[in-house]
Order: structure tokens, then C-alpha cells, then sequence
């Protein structure tokens, strides 16, 4: 693809999302097989401000693992930063310690062409105010239920942990989003119930029509696993962090109403509108306490979401699962 047709989503990013000006510092971080993007993004940014770097290294092995050392010294001194990576850099410390050094953050894990042309062809101004009416349903709520014709039925309590809102709008010190963006979710305190994955998860992509992964959670944890592959992930976790690594970690609902199909990318397709997305591992990113070397998320399609037992107005399009 070439660099030319990356243009117009880098625009997007750089300009709308990121408010980038002139008098600020920018960072640019990404991987070998990521590098077209990251070159899109720096190219823009190094129209806006002269303080522009890109930072390249080689792809991580698995989401959640720490940048080199220079590489997170450069996020924690940028104002602005923008990881277009093969591996997450949302779930590490380096991109906490950035949002708290004041840095606005914006993580594109797993970005691929296709996806940033798709995500980033969006109106966010429109999904940040989709994201807060949706918000405004579930933020007071001791209780969300979440159910599907397939099988879930899982409670979650978010207690004393506040609902977070991805609008892809990231223009004051220490936010941080996902780009593509446009969902809310937080991470409970507890959970208790059976969800049933029928969308996207790794390592699978996107599931074949009919194939479905379940899971049982008891009192927070995951307790029971169908699938060998996603078991094995969380298995090998398990060697490093015991249970945490079993931990529920994350409930979320999409709001993005241009992601109109589900492609195989988890980063584009938890934010399909009207989804929900449920996550397993690390949380301590979101406002959990639990640090694990995974944050596996299953996005499930034709949900009900109840709060303190009424239903959720979700936002709607038609879609192939």
C-alpha cells in the first residue's frame, strides 16, 4: 500500500485526535512491521511541530511487554505520543508512565493498512458524544448484566472502579485512547457467570460462522476454559503470575458506528457499536490492580446489557458477526 493512501487516516489521527500543535514535542513509536504507519503519522506531525522523533524497534513477542528502555524514555518525554505496534503498548508501564509524566497517549496495537484506513475514517467527534450518552446508562449502575442468545449470562459489579471512555478525543495532559477508538469499559471488581465469545479473539481472528469459545468466571476469575488455543495462552501466563493471570479483567461495550463488520482484528472489532468486549489478564492499565503478561479481549455480538436490572440503549448498526 502506498504511503500516499495512509495520508488522509494519519491526517485524522494526528490533527482531530491528537490536537497535535506547533509547540509541542511528538514521539512516534513503532516496530518493523509496523513502520509504513509510523512514517504516515511522523510524516504529518512533522509538518506541525519541529520537536517531531520516530522511534523504531523490533516487534515484541507478546502484548503487554515492556518497550526497550529508550524507547519508553521517549514516550515519557514526549507531549504527544502515537505507538502504532505489532504487540500492545497499552497495557504496559511505559505507557503509564508516560499518561502520568502528562504525555497524551494514543496506542494502534496490531494496526494493519487496512484497519487504520478503515478506523480512522471516522467522524470522533461523533463517537466521543455516542460513547458519553452510552456512559451516562451504566456509570451508577452497582450492577451490569450482560446476556446473548448464545449463552452468556454474566454479572459484573464495578464497586468503587469508574467506567472509562475511549472516544478516539485525546487533547488534554495524561489521556490516553485506542485508535481506532469508540468504546467505554471498565474493569470490575467482581464477576460471576458464563460468557460466550462468538466474534473476535486471539489467537483465532475471527471466528468461522458457528464457532464459539465459552467461559465460566467465579468470583473474578476464569475458571473454566473451551478452547485449547486461548487455555494455553492464559496457561503459559499462569507459569509467570499464578491466577492473576486467570483474572477478569475488563468489560466493554463498542460505540463506533462507522466499524460496520467484524474484520478479524480485535483493536477494530471490540470497538464495533452495539458489541461487547470481555477481557481476561492484566487490568492494572484500567483501573484494576492486577499486572499479567496478557489482556486477551472476546468481543461478542448481540448483546443485552442490563444496569441495576434495565436495559442499556446500545448503539445499533447492521452487521455480519
Amino acid at each position: 500500500m502506498s504511503d500516499s493512501s495512509l495520508r488522509a487516516p494519519a491526517e485524522t489521527a494526528v490533527r482531530q485526535c491528537m490536537d497535535l500543535r506547533a509547540d509541542e514535542s511528538c514521539a512516534v513509536v513503532t516496530d518493523d512491521e509496523r513502520q509504513a504507519i509510523g512514517e504516515a503519522l511522523y510524516a504529518v506531525a512533522s509538518e506541525i511541530t519541529d520537536d517531531a522523533v520516530i522511534v523504531r524497534y523490533p516487534p515484541g513477542d507478546q502484548h503487554g511487554e515492556e518497550p526497550p528502555e529508550p524507547v519508553a524514555a521517549a514516550m515519557a518525554g514526549a507531549d504527544v505520543v502515537l505507538a502504532p505496534t505489532t504487540k500492545s503498548l497499552t497495557h504496559t508501564q511505559a505507557r503509564t508512565d508516560a499518561n502520568e509524566a502528562g504525555a497524551r497517549v494514543a496506542t494502534l496495537p496490531g494496526i494493519t493498512d487496512g484497519v487504520f484506513l478503515m478506523g480512522l475514517d471516522a467522524d470522533y467527534e461523533s463517537i466521543a458524544a455516542e460513547s458519553e450518552r452510552l456512559l451516562e446508562q451504566v456509570e451508577d449502575a452497582e450492577e451490569i448484566r450482560v446476556t446473548t442468545e448464545l449463552g452468556t449470562d454474566i454479572t459484573f459489579e464495578p464497586g468503587d472502579r469508574e467506567w472509562e471512555l475511549d472516544t478516539g478525543i485525546v487533547h488534554e495532559p495524561g489521556q490516553m485512547s485506542n485508535l481506532p477508538a469508540g468504546e467505554i469499559f471498565h474493569s470490575p471488581e467482581d464477576a460471576n457467570g458464563r460468557f460466550v465469545v462468538d466474534g473476535t479473539m486471539m489467537p483465532h481472528g475471527k471466528l468461522e460462522d458457528g464457532q464459539t469459545l465459552e467461559f465460566e468466571v467465579e468470583d473474578g476469575y476464569v475458571t473454566d476454559i473451551s478452547d485449547d488455543a486461548v487455555r494455553a495462552d492464559v496457561e503459559e501466563a499462569a507459569e509467570e503470575v499464578g491466577d492473576d493471570a486467570y483474572n477478569l479483567a475488563e468489560l466493554g461495550i463498542g460505540t463506533n458506528l462507522a466499524v460496520e463488520d467484524l474484520v478479524g482484528s480485535v483493536l477494530l472489532d471490540e470497538k464495533a457499536a452495539g458489541t461487547v468486549h470481555i477481557a481476561i489478564g492484566d487490568d492494572h492499565g484500567i483501573g484494576g490492580d492486577t499486572h499479567a503478561p496478557i489482556h486477551l479481549d472476546g468481543i461478542i455480538t448481540g448483546p443485552t446489557v442490563y444496569a441495576d436490572g434495565e436495559i442499556v440503549d446500545l448503539p445499533s448498526v447492521e452487521r455480519e458477526a
